[in-house]
């Protein structure tokens, strides 16, 4: 999968208005935060909120090791995605579904939720540990200054993160 074909797919998105107006490189160079947090993944990642593909689509160029399933509710958007997976060519393992995250029940089970912009903390968690294996991942993008905002969100917690505009936050499971 080449860069181009990566840019091209977000720069449609983009004109589609599910992206904002940040040059394309720079969209993909932050979804680059996603990727290295992620390093010791495998196995099934789930972007929640995929919108117009980001960071799902740049994970998935990044890391063809890994299977991902992007999840929106609106079908406007998850129809664009799926023709965006046909023409990148990324069927045998990315899926697209159109869903509230709440209603999901996924099995197995993902490694590792992603969400950039997907709700407040509170329903970034709930929507995640409802989905996540018990020792899964949650990495969220995280605004500049955001100080210490998952602090007190139950069934996580925060990890070291190997960049600042990502949020790390580890599944803990019930009754531990």
């Amino acid at each position: 999968m080449s860069d181009r074909a990566l840019h091209e797919a977000l720069a449609s998105s983009q004109r589609h208005g599910m992206l904002g107006d940040r040059s394309i490189d720079e969209v993909v160079e932050h979804a680059g935060a996603f990727v290295a947090a992620l390093a010791d993944i495998s196995g099934l990642v789930v972007d929640l909120g995929s919108g117009g593909g980001v960071p799902g689509l740049v994970i998935a160029v990044a890391r063809p090791d890994l299977r991902l399933l992007l999840i929106d509710r609106r079908a406007a958007r998850t129809d664009h995605l799926e023709r965006l997976v046909r023409r990148m060519e990324l069927g045998g393992r990315v899926a697209v579904r159109c869903a509230d995250a709440g209603d999901l029940a996924l099995d197995p089970a993902p490694a590792a939720v992603v969400a950039r912009g997907f709700g407040a903390p509170e329903v970034t968690a709930s929507a995640a540990a409802r989905l996540l294996r018990r020792e899964g991942i949650l990495v969220v993008s995280e605004p500049p200054d955001a100080g210490d905002r998952w602090r007190g969100i139950s069934g996580f917690e925060r990890a070291v993160s190997p960049d600042p505009r990502v949020a790390v936050l580890h599944r803990v499971p019930r009754g531990t």
